[in-house]
């Protein structure tokens, strides 16, 4: 074995606003400290809250009774059982799939925990114990598991910055988190945790501890999880060194790369994560990194992290956004390029982009206790995350653009399917993103019909939500039963709304009401039987983008509520580039029996006339001959799911 270097040996080698219209209509996010650690909210864990919305409940059907199931079928179909068997049988080469294989298997035992969380399934728990089984069978005595070194017989920890390795690791964490929390169960914690015994003897700060860090964020998150389950603050150090160290250029001494030839950026190896202004690079990696820097703030109290996080933010949000919440707009990086590069047939917005911005804002919401970063959640859950995957739970898009010729579709599955298991972990667990708590204080964050059990200190609350959200504003929560005195209720008012939304407390406006960080706030003494009504104003929108993203240029987007739209083909009387809609046409918005019961927008519109025999270019003569054309929106997140064809978002206006 080759003698450790320090962490300066090894590195010195290498010296050899996003919408015209605002989307969300509050102002821009300002920096300021977090609050002191035990200040900041905590979230609702998911198995305390029941959904009977008609939006994301059926969604939890689906995918515990079709999604789930279908991702261990991919598991067997593509490679995964062969590689683990071969790995534990000792055997050399038949690796099958790409480096980061081990993650699908992890992200997906996740995601069955989180079922098995909210509701026991002897035929998941059985799938859930048979992988156990074979990570068990395949893992080192030391702890290592990772079937690609191991199968094809390669030296660990070589290549950092491309194999992924502690990024599986990461994902190994974070399930056996989720499986233990979820049945109690040790067998796969322990598992976690040697491996992170074995990392945190091998990187980090301190004698016999080497440098580096994972070309793909994700470990960080883990071992904060784990840190937090087993209350080790070894694991939290682990992570807090390799947030800490990130942007040293590690990658150029690991690959001999003259520091005056290296671009770290892809990987998020450009500068320390204090110094990061704009965001850039791989867009899953710099999510991930982002939610990893505020677990630590929240950890220590670390203002100058918040701080950095928040100046990326509001640079990603105000100008490197799509208007369905998504993020990274270019294929060839995964991620981003400059301000205002925000296409629509080539607009990437990968899927796992999506959630891991739901991560971040989830995360800064409950720091900061700032209705702005809910905003985007929500927004992002709904348009962007929920267009991941099919109604019937068994096809995802990985790419999600914002026009289509037609050509574009979900699959069930991809050699790099890291975003089926992704989206079923958080379509599994997104009840955990309605509610959180402060001393004294409840957040209802999402407005989701159905029923939750918050704790706090001084007592029980169980609320009761009746609401067809997000298809209509009307909200009534319930207080059915209360221990917990005088508390106040956080009632987050949406930025879409264009308007104050309405508030009554048993039928009358209350006294002590008023309005903080993007909360409607009432404290008073609860008592079991109080009602609280919203009326949450849902008019139609026309989203103007930015003058500077040249594609949406003489364009509008709908909305409704939280839902953004978009036209497909099949819904219009006319070829669908040829549709112009004027900026007077009224619009109209109905319940429907199809794609699971979603409102859909209906209107009149115009066409331009198409001449038989036409030339391909004439000399232009003034306005185009139109002809009448009816159009039906349909919610984003639900298009192709029915008949095939092109699809857009932005509509030309004339």
């Amino acid at each position: 074995m080759a003698a450790r270097l320090s962490r300066r040996a090894f590195l010195s080698a290498a010296g050899a606003p996003l919408l015209a219209g605002p989307l969300l209509s509050r102002a821009g996010l300002a920096s300021t400290p977090p609050p002191p650690r035990d200040a900041g909210a905590r979230a609702v864990d998911y198995r305390r809250v029941r959904l009977a919305d008609p939006f994301w409940a059926p969604r939890q059907r689906t995918n515990r009774s079709i999604t789930v199931p279908h991702l261990f079928g991919q598991l067997r179909e593509n490679g995964y059982v062969s590689n683990f068997e071969r790995a534990a049988a000792r055997q050399q080469g038949g690796y099958r799939g790409p480096v980061y294989m081990d993650s699908d298997v992890y992200k997906t035992i996740e995601a069955a925990s989180y079922c098995l969380g909210s509701a026991p399934d002897p035929a998941i728990g059985a799938q859930v114990d048979e992988w156990i089984g074979r990570l068990r069978a395949a893992q080192r005595p030391d702890g290592y598991i990772d079937t690609c070194y191991q199968v094809n017989g390669r030296a660990r920890f070589t290549n950092l910055r491309d194999d992924h390795e502690l990024y599986c690791a990461g994902h190994l964490l974070e399930a056996a988190v989720a499986h233990n929390a979820s049945t109690g169960r040790s067998d796969l914690l322990e598992m976690a945790r040697r491996y992170a015994d074995l990392l945190e003897a091998t990187f980090g700060d301190g004698p016999g501890r080497r440098p580096g860090y994972c070309g793909h964020p994700e470990i960080e998150l883990g071992l904060v999880r784990l840190s937090r389950l087993t209350a080790n603050p070894k694991y939290l150090a682990l992570a807090r060194s390799f947030v800490e160290h990130r942007g040293e250029k590690f990658f150029a001494a690991e690959h001999g790369t003259p520091l005056s030839a290296y671009d770290g950026t892809y990987w998020l190896d450009d500068v320390a994560i204090r110094d990061h202004t704009v965001i850039s690079g791989h867009a899953v990696r710099a999510l991930y990194l982002y939610s990893a820097a505020v677990d630590l703030a929240a950890e220590t109290a670390d203002a100058s992290l918040v701080a950095a996080v928040e100046r990326v933010w509001k640079n990603a949000t105000d100008r490197r956004m799509f208007v369905t919440g998504g993020l990274g707009s270019s294929e060839h990086n995964e991620g981003f390029t400059d301000d205002y590069d925000l296409p629509t047939f080539k607009a990437y917005q990968e899927t796992c982009a999506s959630i891991a911005l739901v991560f971040l804002g989830h995360r800064l919401n409950r720091l900061t206790g700032d209705a702005r970063y809910a905003d985007l959640v929500e927004w992002t859950l709904y348009n962007a995350v929920a267009a991941g995957v099919s109604l019937s739970g068994d096809r995802f898009f990985y790419v999600n653009p914002l026009a289509s010729t037609g050509s574009h579709h979900r699959k069930p599955w991809y050699d790099t399917a890291c975003c089926p298991p992704n989206v079923s972990r958080l379509v599994a667990t997104v009840g955990g993103y309605a509610y959180a708590t402060g001393e004294r204080d409840v957040f209802v964050n999402l407005y989701l019909a159905g029923s939750a059990d918050v704790e706090l200190p001084k007592g029980r609350v169980q609320v009761e939500v009746d609401s067809a959200y997000p298809w209509g504003g009307s909200v009534t929560l319930a207080i059915r039963e209360t221990t917990a005195g005088d508390f106040a209720l956080r009632l987050r008012e949406p930025g879409w709304c264009g308007g104050p939304m309405s508030v009554r407390v048993n039928g009358e406006t209350p006294p002590t009401l008023r309005r903080e960080k993007g909360y409607v706030v009432i404290s008073r003494a609860w008592r079991a039987g109080d009602r609280v009504e919203l009326d949450l104003p849902m008019s139609i929108r026309r989203l103007q983008g930015h003058p500077l993203i040249e594609e949406t240029s003489g364009r509008v987007a709908l909305s409704r509520g939280p839902i953004v739209y978009c036209v497909e083909q099949a819904d219009v009387g006319a070829p669908l580039a040829t549709v112009r809609l004027p900026g007077t046409a009224p619009l109209r918005a109905e319940r429907s029996d199809r794609l699971a019961g979603a409102t859909l927008l209906r209107g009149e519109a115009s066409a331009v006339a198409v001449p038989s025999g036409g030339r391909l270019y004439g000399e232009a003569t003034g306005a185009p001959a139109t002809t009448g054309a009816s159009i039906t929106a349909v919610p984003y997140c639900v298009w192709d799911n029915g008949e095939a064809g092109p699809m857009r978002v932005w509509l030309a206006v004339g």
